[in-house]
Parts: C-alpha cells; structure tokens; sequence
C-alpha cells in the first residue's frame, strides 16, 4: 500500500507539473521564463502583473491560447515629440529607438541630422527629437551661384558650410538665422561704399513735394535707371556733373532711393527752386 501510494502520488505530481507551459514573457527588451497553466496570453499576463493598454503592442493577441515554449512580447507606448525641418508634431510609438520610432511612424531619415543618435532608446516618459532633412539650396555670392544639398538649421549655417564670406556690412537675405527651406535662394551682397555726408538740412517746405511723383516721371521709380543719351542717371536722372555738384559720389543709381532724393532735394535748394534747369518736362509733378 506503502508502495502503491507513493507511485500514485508520483504521478499525479507529474499530471500536476505537465499541465504548465514554458513561457518567454519579453516586457520593453527585458525577457523572463514563466512556468503558467494559463490558458491565454491575457491571463499569463495577469499573472506577471503586466498592464496592457489600448495603445500598446502586445503578441500574439491577448485571447490567443498557450502552448509549451510561447513567446509573449509587449511594448508599452510611448510620447514622442517630433520637429522636422522647423514642424512639430506630437506621437505615440511602441518602438524602443528612436530610428525604430521614425520607421514605425514612416518617416525617411537616411541622410537626415538628428537631435539624438538613432540608436538611443525612447523612455516610456517620452522624449524630443529634432531632425532636419537633405535640402536643396542656392547660394548667390560675388557673382557666383552655386547649388549645394544641406542639413544645416539656419542660412549662417549654409554659409558657414560653403565657406561664403557674410562679415559686418553684408546684406544676407533671408536672414542669417532663418531656415533654409527646399529651394531657398540665399543672396549675399558686399557692403555698398560709404555715403557721403549729409551737411546741408532739407527745409521741411522742400520735404513736402511730390518727389515720388517726380520719380515716377523721369526714371518710372526705378532707382537703378540709366539713360545713355544724357548719360542720366537713377530716379531724377541726374547728370554725371550735376550729381558731382551736390556732393554724391559714384554715379547716382549705384545708391539706394533715400541717399538719390536728399540729393535732389539739395539740388532745388541750391537752385532756389528753379526747377525747369534739371527737370524740364517733369518738374512740374513737384506741385501735383
């Protein structure tokens, strides 16, 4: 009897024990090895004390049925802030890397610039990345255009990376630091020479006429005008002597628009307003 109760309790120890299943439970890359009776992925879970939310990745699913030597994976999601090329937006992801979060959010980002190494993990509390893409851009500098592929965040970056000279003085448009978006065309001019000075006030009477009016007649407002026949030159086509005469410099249309019409207003002073000398056909829009 001894014998025979010993033998029985053998076997069903062994019923007992064969009932379970070798399970693999991987939660976020951390894998443990269960030994379960639970007849499904939900209760293997409930077991471990693993939560599971609507957004989590879990598989098989959680009604899927036990078998020795399962494999049960789960990712927890996770926030991620995404700002590309200057846009952000915000995402929830259930992948561990951050190269692994932008292929599951199918974003391209081979040749792009990352905030983060592709290889670091994404905490379940969520992260930041900022990546900027390969973009097309142009460079127009000393009469030279030239076309270069950039993953730089600002116009100063661009410059910097094509060696593009942009000291104190230079007119860079856009501005240093804006994004240089797919297509940007980046200008960079010299500084213009110095003007000369500006001794003589300008009464406000004089201020008052219609220069813009006079402009429009004789060069149609254009500041870079030039006329052979004279030679003229600029908004009120000046000539070469007469620009001289009021203290400008170079020729006049290789100035901007405010430094053309100081002289101009210096020139009806000096003429005690005898306007019909230097603008005979298009003196008169001064009084319109």
């Amino acid at each position: 009897m001894a014998a025979y109760g010993a033998a029985a309790f053998a076997l069903v120890g062994w019923i007992v024990v064969g009932m379970g299943a070798d399970v693999a439970l991987d939660v976020d890359g951390r894998t443990m090895a269960l030994r379960s009776s639970a007849d499904t992925v939900a209760e293997v879970l409930q077991e471990a004390r693993v939560a599971v939310g609507a957004d989590d990745y879990l598989h098989p699913d959680a009604h899927a049925p036990i078998s020795d030597g399962a494999r049960i994976v789960v990712r927890h999601a996770r926030p991620i802030t995404l700002t590309v090329d200057g846009r952000t937006a915000r995402h929830v992801v259930t992948a561990m890397s951050v190269g692994g979060a932008l292929d599951e959010l199918d974003i391209e980002h081979t040749g792009s610039r990352l905030s983060v190494s592709r290889e670091g993990a994404v905490p379940l509390s969520g992260m930041a990345v900022t990546m900027l893409t390969p973009r097309r851009v142009h460079v127009i500098a000393g009469g030279r255009r030239l076309t270069t592929t950039t993953t730089s965040a600002t116009v100063r970056g661009v410059l910097k990376q094509k060696r593009v000279r942009h000291g104190d003085g230079y007119r860079v448009t856009p501005p240093l630091g804006s994004f240089p978006r797919h297509g940007t065309v980046i200008k960079v001019e010299p500084p213009g020479p110095v003007a000369p000075p500006r001794t003589v006030p300008i009464t406000a009477e004089v201020a008052a006429l219609n220069w813009a009016g006079l402009a429009a007649c004789e060069s149609g407002g254009d500041p870079r005008a030039f006329n052979p026949s004279g030679p003229y030159y600029g908004l009120y086509q000046f000539s070469l002597s007469m620009w001289l005469a009021v203290g400008g410099t170079s020729t006049p249309n290789l100035w901007p628009a405010d430094e053309q019409t100081y002289r101009a207003q210096l020139l009806y002073q000096r003429v005690a307003g005898r306007w019909q000398g230097q603008w005979p056909h298009c003196g008169a829009r001064l009084f319109s």
